[in-house]
């Protein structure tokens, strides 16, 4: 008896079906992402594996983010944007493994997209892109503890480098800009956050976050103050 076997063109064939089946995919899911954000306030929670990832889709969740710091935990190292505590491959291999283990839209929290220059943030969006995400958030704390967050003018940059870079790949990511005032201890953390906000919003964010206030009238008062340029989030911790 003789087993035929596909010829190479016949899986390049089978395995282009799949790539165009899954990038029709996601295009559903970034145009739902983008709905979610223009309909008003929705729970977004943290999987930092697949099975976390499964069962929050279970649970009946609309769309996940990715969490460094869930991720990180996980593997008993310390969060951090530091290549050499984890490496941008081994962060974009765990968001690739969360795309493809669910239909639900998901955003990546891309901590400062690896890079201290314009070009090293595109590269690292760009590359963040092609893993199906519907969303990735960059940040303007440093880690360095010295200088705990970047310049305003470098951060600003950064944003408008991925900016260019998600509508340089053609595709539907929503853009969330941090400022990561109040995590790392700014003494004026409400209005330092308000100031960077507005400048991510104006290079180009779609989305603007401020990690970490955590009273109501604090978070009311975030919104109202950038709610003009674009969608904002403000909460205080990771779900999980």
């Amino acid at each position: 008896m003789t087993v035929a076997t596909p010829s190479l063109s016949a899986s390049r064939r089978i395995a282009g079906a799949h790539d165009i089946a899954s990038q029709a995919a996601f295009a559903v899911q970034r145009k739902a992402f983008r709905a979610l954000h223009e309909r008003g306030c929705f729970v977004i929670p943290n999987p930092w594996d697949v099975g976390s990832a499964r069962y929050l889709q279970h649970l009946g969740f609309p769309a996940l983010a990715t969490t460094s710091a869930g991720f990180a935990f996980s593997q008993g190292l310390p969060d951090s944007g530091d290549d050499a505590v984890i490496s941008r491959d081994r962060t974009l291999g765990y968001i690739s493994s969360i795309t493809a283990a669910v239909d639900l839209p998901v955003s990546a929290d891309f901590l400062s997209a690896y890079g201290r220059q314009p070009e090293d943030v595109a590269e690292s969006v760009t590359r963040c892109v092609t893993t199906g995400v519907a969303g990735l958030s960059i940040e303007d704390a440093t880690g360095d503890l010295a200088s705990p967050m970047y310049e305003l003018s470098v951060a600003v940059e950064n944003v408008g480098a991925a900016r260019r870079a998600i509508d340089r790949s053609g595709e539907d990511v929503l853009l969330t800009a941090r400022a990561e005032c109040y995590h790392v201890g700014h003494p004026d953390p409400f209005r330092e956050s308000v100031r960077r906000l507005q400048a991510y919003a104006a290079a180009g964010a779609d989305v603007l976050f401020a990690a970490g206030p955590r009273t109501p009238t604090e978070i009311k008062a975030l919104v109202e103050a950038v709610a003009r340029n674009r969608s904002t989030c403000s909460w205080s911790g990771t779900l999980v």
